[in-house]
């Protein structure tokens, strides 16, 4: 049988060597990162910035070459500090990142108050470079590092009964000035249908560039759904909860005309103020250039990965 490689996943010589992978975990241990799932009780101590992710590489990475770390961490969508793309890396440094707890309710077996060192097991870590696609227009790609989603909530035994995943940002107006006007209805939520959530390309990330995430890219643990349009991917999580019926998302709440509950990357549904035919990729060439534009794929280029999960479903009224 000959097997032909997927556009996303990288050859096998382009993985990390096995040994080199299980010597280099021995330095997990410095991070901070427990490996057991239980209720928070002791908290650990807040991983330095600076120390390294270990995390192994996964074959659903792209080839296309990274954004430079210095664009993808100062041009920024997080509304929480401010609406401008440079107000997140200006002002995310007063938002409080350890101790973090993380609410699991819903309908699942086992529920309770976690902290987001005892969601993150150390040898489930990855590294997936995704294209990171915003509605606006415009895209990244991102060495992202973290452990799939479906991996963190089966943990908790989701039952019968939960058809969809709602996900719930911090609302701290002290510490996240750009709340404290009502831009959206805080604390910002979003979804996922249980098989979105359970596909294995989505993640719960807690770096990138082989480090653990700035402030402003969502810190300590964001969503990662590289199909969808950015605001999706839910920044700084605070809640996880399992339901019967579809989350009302944020965006959806504010503008429900221009922001559906899917924001699946279709160049064939506009916004209703601009074209997603095309997107200008940051830092792939002159940073304001109007000309650096690439035609935008139908689910951001990960369709043969997505597509059959909305096999005969109207994309344009379920945008």
């Amino acid at each position: 049988m000959i097997r032909v490689s997927k556009p996303w996943e990288l050859s096998e010589n382009q993985c990390t060597p096995e040994k080199l992978y299980l010597d280099r975990r021995q330095i997990i241990g410095s991070l901070g990162l427990s490996c057991g799932l239980v209720a928070s009780g002791a908290i650990a101590k807040p991983p330095a910035p600076d120390l390294p992710l270990v995390a192994k590489t996964s074959k659903w990475s792209i080839s296309d070459p990274a954004t430079p770390e210095k664009l993808a961490t100062s041009y920024n969508n997080f509304y929480e500090f401010g609406t401008d793309k440079s107000d997140p890396a200006k002002y995310a440094h007063a938002l409080i990142t350890r101790p973090w707890a993380i609410t699991v309710e819903g309908e699942a077996d086992k529920t309770g108050t976690f902290s987001v060192d005892d969601l993150i097991r150390p040898d489930e870590l990855e590294e997936r470079i995704y294209r990171l696609r915003c509605v606006e227009a415009w895209s990244m790609v991102i060495p992202w590092i973290g452990v799939p989603l479906r991996k963190i909530l089966a943990r908790f035994e989701p039952n019968s009964k939960a058809r969809y995943v709602q996900f719930e940002t911090r609302f701290e107006p002290e510490q996240m000035r750009g709340t404290r006007w009502p831009v959206l209805d805080w604390p910002y939520v979003e979804g996922l249908r249980m098989d979105e959530a359970m596909h294995d390309l989505t993640l719960m990330a807690v770096g990138m560039y082989g480090r653990h995430l700035p402030n402003q890219n969502g810190a300590p643990l964001r969503l990662i759904v590289p199909w969808k349009y950015g605001f999706k991917s839910i920044k700084s999580i605070v809640k996880i909860r399992f339901t019967a019926n579809e989350p009302t998302n944020s965006w959806k709440k504010s503008a429900p005309r221009e922001y559906g509950f899917y924001s699946n990357v279709n160049p064939k549904v506009d916004h209703p103020r601009w074209s997603q035919a095309t997107e200008r990729v940051i830092g792939g060439g002159s940073f304001s250039s109007l000309f650096n534009r690439r035609d935008t794929e139908m689910f951001n280029g990960y369709g043969e990965a997505v597509a059959q999960m909305y096999a005969g479903m109207n994309l344009k009224k379920n945008f």
